[in-house]
């Protein structure tokens, strides 16, 4: 038994340490965001319902068909619905009926119904392609985000040994006599300084951890990590298009347009379909229906014995009584159930035609509401494509400034490491001391965060201008 359950513990702890040390690529981030993202599952839910609409839409050009079925017991003075004699009895009667109707003509409303659901349904497909767009740039936002702390952390931890190894040779260089005391402690003062900015450093990147893994709805944010390498700029040609190239670009490829575009065939829609209720509007119809009772039936018998004529009526002119034969009435027991339904069946049909002619003014304030809101939808419109523009211009721009300041930045941290190391140089032959060393270092890690910074911020804005151009969201390369 111990012979299985040895190599059984181990492939579980391997299991275990496997999912633990688990680190998510940006693709797979993004991926996981589109699939579980709750905003993204609601415009996919919106869509559905858009379908729905357009089910409904070509429903309307079906004809209706409904049926249904009564069975009712009375007390007292009833009607036979047999014989339609009053009778005072206790009955059970039931009836059936089917009808079949078809729109033949109601304004066109059936056909623009129609069109409207087609446009719904494009117009909640740029939503969802639109939300896609914006999920994906905030998975990508949140993780060069991380990269971006990350860098930084080991910018930090990198130059605090450093700092150690200065401080080990400084002490040595104190008791030796050669440096004063206070060169030593200025090399302290700057590793507790730098030991609290690493402190600070692991806290962002733990919360920066946090931000993306719930933006993931991923719960498990302890054993929760990304992959920090190899995340470097790759040129793009697209950054040296012309920026009117990259607005044509976006008109034709981004949703938010589309949406507004839609959104004005919609109100169109809208008012063609308020138009429709102008027009007078035929249908028609074809009804079967039957009945059955359980009630006695009255029938007519032979010549009552006891009073075999009764009269119905005089002679005008002579004043002679009329007689006629006086039947008896007999009740016999009723028809079986499907011979009733049988001889009670009955059918109707016909056509029905419906004209307005005054319905308090509603439908000519309902048009005029639909062309208000065309008009509406008509500057939402054109709003939407001067933000484009105007949005595109702005990333455009910064894409181009950010680069320009992640170059000027690799300049300046050139500077700086020659700069720190000439300090670094003179410092470990006495020429200066540990506060203008210090100092030199301060600066030179200043420029190394700089860089950083201005690196993850190029390839943000170069991502923006990428999606602006047409790029799909899951093909944007890092």
């Amino acid at each position: 038994m111990k012979k299985i359950a040895i190599p059984f513990f181990f492939l579980i702890l391997s299991i275990s340490l496997s999912a633990q040390t688990k680190k998510w690529t940006l693709q797979e981030c993004v991926n996981h965001a589109l699939e579980n993202n709750i905003s993204v599952k609601q415009s996919e839910l919106d869509y559905e319902t858009a379908e729905l609409a357009k089910k409904d839409a070509f429903g309307n050009f079906l004809p209706t068909l409904n049926g249904s079925a009564s069975n009712s017991w009375n007390t007292g003075l009833t009607q036979n619905v047999t014989t339609g004699v009053l009778q005072s009895q206790t009955t059970r009667n039931s009836s059936y009926n089917i009808t079949a109707g078809i729109n033949i003509f109601n304004g066109l409303r059936n056909i623009r119904t129609s069109q409207r659901a087609e446009i719904s349904r494009l117009a909640a497909q740029y939503n969802l392609d639109k939300m896609k767009d914006d999920i994906s740039l905030f998975v990508a936002n949140a993780y060069l985000q991380i990269l971006l702390n990350k860098a930084n952390l080991s910018v930090a931890k990198s130059q605090n040994l450093v700092t150690l190894e200065q401080l080990q040779r400084t002490n040595d260089l104190v008791d030796a006599g050669v440096l004063p005391r206070g060169d030593l402690l200025e090399i302290k003062a700057t590793d507790a300084s730098e030991k609290q900015k690493i402190s600070v450093a692991e806290n962002t990147v733990e919360i920066s951890l946090i931000n993306l893994a719930q933006l993931l709805l991923i719960k498990d944010y302890k054993n929760f990590d990304i992959i920090d390498e190899g995340y470097e700029i790759i040129q793009d040609d697209i950054a040296e298009k012309p920026v009117q190239e990259i607005i044509e670009a976006a008109r034709e490829n981004r949703s938010e347009l589309k949406i507004a575009e839609e959104n004005v065939e919609l109100a169109k829609k809208d008012l063609q379909l308020a138009r429709s209720e102008y027009y007078p509007s035929l249908s028609g119809f074809i009804n079967y229906n039957t009945r059955e009772s359980d009630a006695a039936r009255i029938l007519q018998g032979g010549i009552d014995p006891n009073q075999p004529s009764q009269p119905i009526g005089i002679v005008e002119a002579t004043g002679d009584v009329v007689v006629a034969p006086n039947y008896a009435l007999i009740s016999t027991a009723a028809l079986p159930y499907t011979e009733q339904l049988y001889l009670n069946d009955g059918i109707s049909y016909g056509v029905q035609l419906n004209v307005p002619i005054f319905n308090g003014l509603s439908v000519r304030n309902n048009v005029k509401r639909s062309k208000i809101n065309l008009k509406r939808t008509e500057f939402q419109l054109e709003q939407a494509k001067l933000d484009l523009e105007s949005n595109v211009y702005q990333a455009y721009v910064d894409a181009n400034g950010a680069l320009k300041a992640f170059e000027a930045a690799t300049v300046a941290l050139e500077s700086q490491e020659l700069a720190y190391q000439y300090a670094k140089d003179r410092y470990d032959v006495g020429l200066t001391n540990a506060f203008d060393f210090s100092q030199s270092k301060l600066r030179f890690d200043n420029a190394k965060i700089e860089e950083n910074r201005t690196k993850f911020e190029y390839i943000f804005k170069l991502k923006v201008l990428e999606l602006y151009f047409g790029v799909p969201a899951g093909e944007l390369k890092f």
